[in-house]
């Protein structure tokens, strides 16, 4: 098969919005272009440096007598997704990092309670635009597993930078990834 410039793509958001949030148990999109449901919220801009998904496995290697491996186990295959959101002040953002519990508005003050609650589990969608087709990854059951330093400079964009770690769902699956061609 010959190589084509057809098959390299980068991934830039939708105009729409690149990452979106919705809670435990809403119903999953199945293509990469049905409009998403009204549960989903879009998180705003993301900081330049997108979205990296780690989905490496790791293993360990059984070794015979004399020191001739004979067998390579996996131990574990972490996916996770991390990414910076840079819209701090957006209400459904904070909820995302605190928890929703730990974000009230009232009389326009927005108090954020920081403590050890464990952050809650939600679907996480992941859309982008690849080289002539859409992409949409869906995390059916991501959470929030780090927060990354939050710095408060006069030079740069305050962003939270999260990881999001894919957890198993009904299926045993941590995610799935739909491309679609834009049509023409």
């Amino acid at each position: 098969m010959a190589n084509s410039t057809a098959n390299v793509a980068a991934g830039k958001p939708k105009v729409t919005g690149g990452v979106w949030r919705a809670p435990a148990g809403t119903t999953l999109p199945t293509n990469a272009t049905t409009a998403l449901a009204a549960a989903y919220i879009a998180m705003g801009y993301v900081s330049k440096d997108g979205v990296v998904n780690s989905n490496s496995p790791s293993a360990t290697d059984i070794k015979a007598w004399g020191g001739d491996t004979v067998l390579t186990v996996q131990t574990e295959k972490p996916d996770t997704f991390q990414f910076t959101l840079i819209e701090v002040l957006k209400e459904d953002v904070m909820e995302a990092v605190y928890g929703s519990d730990n974000v009230t508005t009232a009389s326009s003050v927005t108090t954020i309670t920081a403590n050890s609650k464990e952050a809650e589990a939600g679907v996480w969608v992941i859309e982008t635009i690849l080289h002539g087709s859409y992409k949409r990854i869906v995390i059916p059951n991501g959470k929030v597993s780090e927060v990354g330093d939050i710095t408060y400079k006069d030079d740069e964009s305050v962003g939270y930078q999260l990881t999001v770690t894919a957890l198993p769902d009904g299926s045993g699956n941590t995610h799935y990834e739909y491309i679609e061609a834009i049509p023409a």
